[in-house]
């Protein structure tokens, strides 16, 4: 459901991401770890289209959505939890939903999709808080509003980036719970997450970034057999941080990636970025 082939991307001309590659099943989870700058949320941010890449493609379904802008990688089925939360202090809970559920994100004729009211039966504890706002509400249901809100997009690919981060343990249970009742749902789930143990409970795929590079990608179950080798690796540094003055690769012949320089600008070929 999402690829992720060789993407390079950072910031001001700087490259972040070194030649990031990987693929998300339907009805699966993939985590990614990785140290704090290795390059995680920069990741997910490029997917979403928060960030554009300097070069390689990104596929949603079969679908080069590399460089778009967020609001069409949205409509091809993306859906972004976001780090920190972000729902917004003054809205209440139902009005939070109901800007979510607006007419064009709701599901195709015949199929499921989420509503309001399938979102409140997963999600209870918000049915009970729907008059509160934003700032009125406790991390772990600023959490699961977080986690409604892109739901209510239609997603296929969900990307959570530290779902869990600065939640009490039996919250950050309860939302490791539910990410796994998505994935089971049928939903492409990318996760990041800073805790190793964590990641094997939930996880088909354990995926680690160190400096931007994936130094490891391996089935859950190799990974539960050896864990003190990847704790390791998250612990202790493997490789020299790269040059920043690596040049940022072009596109491979006919490939259809996207190029993007600090020099140049943007360029690509057949399946050049959709301003609309």
């Amino acid at each position: 459901m999402l690829r992720i082939d060789r993407v390079c991307a950072g910031y001001a001309g700087g490259l972040v991401l070194h030649e990031a590659s990987l693929e998300v099943a339907s009805a699966s989870v993939q985590a990614v770890l990785g140290r704090n700058g290795a390059g995680k949320s920069t990741l997910v941010h490029t997917v979403a289209g928060l960030l554009r890449p300097y070069s390689g493609r990104i596929e949603i379904g079969g679908q080069q959505v590399a460089g778009w802008q967020p609001h069409l990688i949205a409509r091809c089925g993306v859906g972004l939890v976001p780090q920190g939360r972000r729902v917004f202090s003054r809205l209440s809970v139902a009005e939070h939903l109901a800007l979510a559920a607006a007419p064009w994100r709701a599901a195709p004729p015949g199929g499921e999709g989420w509503t309001v009211a399938r979102i409140l039966d997963l999600l209870p504890r918000l049915a009970l808080r729907l008059r509160h706002r934003g700032d009125q509400l406790s991390g772990g249901e600023q959490q699961m509003l977080a986690i409604a809100r892109a739901l209510l997009g239609q997603p296929h690919v969900l990307l959570l980036d530290e779902p869990c981060e600065g939640l009490a343990p039996e919250l950050a249970a309860r939302i490791r719970d539910l990410v796994g009742t998505l994935a089971r749902g049928g939903l492409a789930v990318l996760i990041v997450e800073q805790q190793l143990r964590h990641a094997l409970e939930i996880a088909d795929r354990i995926a680690v970034l160190e400096y931007g590079r994936v130094v490891y990608d391996r089935p859950s179950d190799e990974a539960r057999a050896d864990p003190g080798a990847l704790a390791a690796m998250l612990s202790v540094a493997a490789a020299g941080k790269p040059s920043a003055s690596r040049p940022v690769p072009g596109p491979r012949s006919g490939s259809g990636s996207l190029t993007w320089t600090a020099t140049t600008g943007m360029s690509s070929d057949a399946d050049r970025p959709r301003w609309q």
